[in-house]
């Protein structure tokens, strides 16, 4: 089976990962599998290319002066499309999904499939950009999202039917149950560990406010973000008007021994599908504290603390309590790598993929065709 994976970019992201652990595991399986990328490569083209799968740079460009370049960079997917016949076309987030869904019916291409990854995507959408996201995913063969949050938004914003849409959960790779030696924060005080690119979705500020409360209540404790991005220079003025103390580590290739230095794990995002660093603080163990929103409930209800969106004064008194009730902490750690292990599997995942491919194939009176020369791949 042939399959072609579209996204804008391969920078350190979610969505990015999981497209890369599901390229390299169908590659496992021996499936034929290449990636094509709209925009710029990133941190996981590398590790893409490790394994041995093609990565394929589209040519795209950002901006409203880049029409008539990306109006030549369709064209050129269309082409590849149709040079290399994949049996299935699977889309990543809104604007992959836009130029995909297009660019794969042009082609011909069996099986045209859209990825549904986030909420911030969906309720974020404005204008011409709604009404086009609403087309692909209905003219897509089916969606996929990553929580049944996110797809309750896709029936209802997108107005895609029900039977249209299907849920598969992320997957972690067994590595993410290793144990890792804590990191070196050079602080003895307890640490609140968030893992999330700087962005305002991610609710970084109400954490820095709810940090505050802490330190108004006499509560001792660090908070370290590892992340980076546009909202750094913000959060840091913040953080000083507060008077918290807050370490920012930029982007880290050791997130585990970040886990294993945490004595709280706390997601405070405000539209997420399902977070990768929540999944991946299960696996390892962390007692965690998270807002309500979107698949988060279905990740942790029962095992770990669920507050309000945007609620800086239950964010507080959810991390103090598990500050301060170690073994509530230890209780919920176990019960989220105990249920991360058994719903989470990265197997599992790549399966149930590989299994809707087939399925779809079969219904539309496709076989998977036969592998290409290297010759038809080149552009």
């Amino acid at each position: 089976m042939r399959v072609a994976l579209l996204i804008g970019q391969l920078g350190r992201g979610g969505t990015e990962k999981q497209l890369t652990l599901l390229a390299c595991g169908l590659r496992e399986r021996g499936e034929e599998v290449e990636v094509l990328v709209m925009y710029e490569g990133g941190h996981w083209e590398a590790v893409l290319r490790e394994a041995g799968v093609p990565v394929v740079h589209l040519g795209f460009r950002r901006g409203p002066a880049a029409l008539p370049r990306n109006v030549a960079a369709f064209a050129s997917l269309v082409r590849r499309l149709r040079r290399a016949r994949p049996d299935v076309l699977n889309t990543f987030l809104i604007r992959a999904n836009v130029a995909g869904v297009c660019a794969g019916r042009l082609a011909r291409v069996p099986v045209v499939v859209t990825g549904e990854r986030a909420l911030a995507t969906l309720t974020g959408a404005a204008g011409a950009a709604v009404w086009l996201a609403r087309l692909a995913d209905r003219l897509a063969d089916l969606v996929v999202a990553n929580a049944a949050g996110v797809a309750e938004q896709v029936a209802r914003l997108r107005r895609v039917p029900a039977d249209k849409i299907t849920v598969v959960y992320n997957g972690l790779p067994a590595s993410a149950y290793e144990p890792a030696p804590p990191a070196d924060l050079g602080v003895t005080a307890p640490v609140v560990l968030v893992v999330a690119n700087l962005h305002p979705y991610k609710g970084h500020r109400h954490l820095l406010e709810a940090m505050a409360v802490l330190r108004a209540r006499g509560v001792k404790c660090v908070t370290a973000l590892a992340g980076d991005g546009p909202e750094r220079a913000a959060l840091e003025r913040q953080a000083r008007s507060l008077e918290v103390e807050v370490r920012f580590l930029g982007c880290r290739a050791d997130v585990p021994a970040l886990l294993a230095r945490a004595d709280v794990v706390v997601h405070p995002g405000l539209a997420d599908g399902l977070c990768n660093a929540i999944m991946e603080a299960m696996a390892a163990g962390r007692p965690l504290v998270v807002t309500d929103a979107g698949g988060n409930r279905e990740l942790l209800d029962g095992r770990g603390l669920l507050v309000p969106p945007e609620d800086p004064g239950s964010l507080a008194a959810a991390v103090e309590t598990l500050l301060t009730d170690r073994p509530l902490a230890e209780r919920l750690g176990a019960a989220a790598r105990d249920w991360s292990r058994a719903n989470l599997s990265l197997d599992a995942m790549v399966g149930a993929y590989a299994g809707l491919y087939r399925r779809l194939l079969r219904v539309r009176g496709h076989g998977p065709r036969p592998a290409l020369r290297t010759s038809d791949r080149s552009e």
